[in-house]
């Protein structure tokens, strides 16, 4: 079932609660600019467009206190005997808020590009896998599920093979991410903060939905993988956005 785009289950709240959170932690920290605004013509262009409108945010925000966050991913896989760098952000669009002083969320998008596993003809697309909670504390920046997509490539893109996956919706890869650099602000005009973060403890499933191809696919892939044999690291930026 597809999800209302404003969401106010227990973990997606908690999923902007932390990511805001944890971020903006690290500006009333201290955290320094890196070359401030000289930095602001380097950085990446990050669309707003998947920004939920402020018609759509909960009854009783005040757009006004409201803000849009749009998260880049980048890194490296290793999943299986899949070992590949993550060139093309990851991207999740999300906007967050209070209302009556209890936190809310309302969850844009998430998308992300084909990754080509080696000399292969296999794909792997990154996708949300259902649960997110990025409430940081002293062990670890957060949490969330993620399946990949699993496809054969076509130019600089994929053809999906439907339905099939790493991780489905009752076994999707979950992630536990540890901090592996602080937050810091690469520019405040736009606002956009950055931090370093991991997990290189979580199990790979098998893959789901392929049909009679899962058992060769699972071969190509080093399926299943378990706990500690996979790393995902990530090097990530978000640009902040006020809706008003």
């Amino acid at each position: 079932m597809t999800p209302n785009r404003v969401t106010l289950n227990r973990a997606v709240r908690r999923f902007v609660r932390a990511a805001a959170g944890a971020l903006l932690a690290g500006l009333s920290l201290g955290a320094v600019p890196a070359q401030g605004a000289e930095r602001a013509a380097d950085l990446p262009a990050f669309a707003f467009s998947a920004c939920p409108t402020a018609d759509e945010l909960p009854a009783g925000a005040d757009p006004g206190t409201w803000r849009c966050e749009v998260m880049h991913a980048t890194g490296h896989l290793r999943l299986g005997t899949v070992d590949e760098p993550l060139t093309r952000p990851m991207k999740i669009t999300f906007a967050e808020g209070r209302v009556d002083g209890e936190f809310r969320q309302v969850f844009g998008e998430m998308s992300a590009a084909p990754i080509r596993v080696g000399s292969t003809p296999l794909t792997l697309t990154p996708e949300y896998g259902g649960y997110a909670d990025f409430l940081s504390d002293d062990t670890r920046r957060g949490e969330f599920d993620i399946k990949f997509a699993i496809g054969a490539a076509h130019g600089q893109s994929a053809r999906p093979l439907p339905g099939c996956s790493v991780g489905g919706d009752e076994d999707a890869v979950h992630l536990v991410l540890k901090d592996t650099e602080p937050t810091r602000v690469i520019s405040s005009d736009p606002l956009v903060v950055a931090f370093g973060a991991q997990d290189a403890t979580f199990a790979a499933p098998r893959t789901s939905g392929c049909g009679p191809l899962g058992r060769v696919l699972d071969r190509a892939l080093g399926l299943p993988s378990a706990a500690e044999a996979n790393a995902f690291d990530m090097d990530v930026t978000v640009a902040i956005r006020p809706y008003a």
